[in-house]
């Protein structure tokens, strides 16, 4: 045995799940130290299966921003992958199967880092709507298609096992023992050394000849423009432009941030398609912007960015029931509205809509409020109950009181803090 993994699954139809699988970790991708951006996780998949793994790195943080699954992946490379130049893995190190490069106490750090990791995952929108495990399928469904269509490529060669001293020891000394006593005239068999048949000498008692050396390998020939790139593309392109034009024809369901993300969705089959045959890598260079655009806008709501908002500050106290507006809106600045001036037994509602800025909104002490609390970005305290992150947090509730006045009031923000609090 060399050590090095020989064994490769049936191709074509014969190959069933089960074997796909255990071959995947019989031969399963190995983080190279070289090459690393990290720790080697989608280096050494993209290595494995001859694709590049800067497509690899941004399927994962694709996952990550809109599936919550892509850290989770990565240290479960992290733990289950063996680092170059081992033979197992930090994990399989952990559990006595072998020695690691990595040390039992970072392998046991990297699995208190999973829980988190995937509560964070399970706690988020994203399960809600079924975003995060379809994504998750999504991976695990790439990775076993990789394995089942290239697995038979740069297969990993693990290092072979050290040769036991001894062995070694009683080995070289055995051939010296014999060499001496063949040197000395004593043969223990009693053979005649002229005798002896050595097929590697030449006749006439000479040197043996010379192997000629093997003639140099023919170049690689040159391989072939994909055009799964400009397919893609040109598709992305179309579908990104009907989708505008519908969501301008007042389709509803159309509105730019499904617009863009029927686009990304385009350009990662784009992707996945290209890896398989070594091409498409331009269209990384358009989903990365697409992925940040899409992300800012499933974030932000730009809808509070107006010119009609203006810029600046914006306090307001009204005194009676007439003076409370019914929006108090800003671009970008500060709105601060003091609803404790009201006459007792009033009853008001009302909408603050912020862009960018802080927004922060005073009700009477024994007021009945229904409150509703919103930001993009930012910190919420909305009477009493906190949110903070980035993403849209939402505070609803009522607020029951004893003066007989009732307020409703609404708070959006795109960019800033929300704080609605009693005066």
């Amino acid at each position: 045995m060399s050590g090095s993994e020989t064994h490769v699954p049936k191709r074509g139809p014969a190959a069933g799940f089960e074997e796909t699988v255990k071959d995947f970790w019989r031969s399963r991708p190995v983080r190279p130290v070289a090459g690393r951006k990290f720790a080697g996780v989608a280096a050494g998949i993209g290595y494995r299966y001859g694709i590049d793994p800067t497509v690899v790195r941004v399927a994962l943080v694709a996952a990550t921003v809109f599936g919550g699954f892509g850290v989770f992946v990565y240290l479960l490379g992290w733990l289950f992958l063996p680092q170059e130049g081992d033979r197992v893995s930090a994990f399989e190190g952990l559990i006595g199967r072998g020695r690691a490069s990595s040390s039992p106490a970072f392998a046991v750090m990297l699995l208190i880092l999973l829980f988190p990791g995937l509560t964070w995952t399970l706690s988020g929108g994203w399960m809600a709507d079924g975003t995060g495990l379809i994504g998750f399928a999504l991976m695990a469904v790439a990775l076993y298609l990789l394995h089942r269509n290239r697995g038979q490529f740069n297969r990993p060669s693990m290092p072979a096992p050290a040769q036991p001293a001894a062995a070694f020891s009683m080995a070289s000394a055995s051939a010296a023992s014999a060499s001496t006593a063949t040197e000395g005239g004593w043969d223990p068999l009693a053979a005649d050394p002229s005798a002896w048949d050595l097929p590697n000498a030449s006749p006439s008692g000479g040197m043996p000849p010379q192997t000629p050396p093997p003639p140099p390998a023919p170049p690689m020939p040159r391989r072939r423009k994909s055009k799964i790139g400009a397919a893609t593309f040109g598709i992305a392109v179309l579908v990104g432009g009907v989708g505008t034009v519908l969501g301008l024809d007042g389709e509803p369901w159309f509105t730019m941030q499904h617009v863009v993300g029927l686009t990304l969705g385009v350009v990662g089959i784009g992707l996945v398609a290209g890896s398989f045959v070594r091409g498409g890598r331009g269209l990384i260079g358009l989903a990365v912007p697409l992925a940040i655009v899409g992300m800012a806008l499933t974030t932000v709501p730009f809808e509070n960015f107006s010119v009609k908002g203006g810029v600046g500050d914006l306090t307001a106290t009204p005194v009676q029931v007439s003076e409370v507006l019914p929006e108090y809106h800003r671009s970008a600045g500060n709105i601060d509205v003091d609803l404790t001036k009201l006459p007792a037994g009033a009853s008001v509602t009302t909408k603050v809509s912020n862009g960018a800025g802080n927004s922060t909104v005073l009700v009477p002490a024994g007021a009945e409020v229904k409150v509703s609390c919103e930001t993009g970005a930012g910190d919420i305290d909305c009477l009493g109950q906190s949110r903070s992150g980035v993403g849209e947090e939402v505070i609803d509730f009522t607020s029951p009181g004893s003066n007989g006045q009732k307020i409703t009031v609404k708070v959006e923000n795109g960019v800033g803090n929300v704080e609605v609090r009693r005066g």
